[in-house]
């Protein structure tokens, strides 16, 4: 959707996936939470929840459906071992799927870890007017996907395009109301 002169906070929310962290310890999640907030978003809520499709569903279920969640942020459960399955359990919910992020994603990463990038299965869609991205659990990776990617396509001001305009009126105007009154 095309640019504005304006920048418009969203509300996001950050979900790590893992078996084994937990917030003394998610230096992944944490670094997604002070971006945002660093650039003028808002964290609407944080969560740590076990590498488990039923949960990860749970979790995310709730937040595309919350009117105040414009973004989400899924960090883990992205690669071929273990119990990886942030794939599995979130493309079923996505209404579209956003085909490039993940192949942008790998592009920009095999400059950092070479041919290692393509066990990264991360993904991003559309679900209720929500956007969604999921990007594996290193704190590097979090870090390469929002500075080269993320942040640009949450910024209403990025041109010519960002996902802003896309993403629910009713939750725009919410926000857009938030801020007015915060002013």
């Amino acid at each position: 959707m095309a640019a504005s002169d304006t920048f418009i906070p969203l509300s996001m929310a950050v979900l790590t996936v893992s078996d084994t962290r937990d917030l003394a310890n998610d230096t992944s999640g944490q670094y997604l939470v002070d971006t945002l907030s660093e650039v003028g978003h808002q964290l609407s809520d944080r969560q740590i929840t076990k590498d488990d499709i039923y949960q990860i569903r749970a979790v995310l279920s709730r937040w595309i459906a919350d009117e105040k969640v414009n973004a989400v942020l899924i960090t883990g459960g992205t690669g071929f071992t273990g119990r990886d399955s942030t794939p599995e359990a979130v493309t079923p919910l996505f209404d579209k799927t956003v085909e490039g992020f993940g192949e942008l994603f790998r592009s920009i990463s095999f400059g950092e870890i070479g041919s290692s990038t393509i066990q990264s299965r991360a993904v991003a869609g559309l679900a209720n007017e929500t956007i969604i991205f999921c990007v594996p659990g290193s704190t590097s990776a979090c870090r390469t996907a929002w500075e080269n990617i993320i942040r640009d396509q949450l910024d209403s001001r990025y041109r010519p395009c960002n996902f802003v305009g896309v993403l629910s009126t009713r939750k725009k105007q919410q926000q857009q109301q938030q801020q007015q009154q915060q002013q």
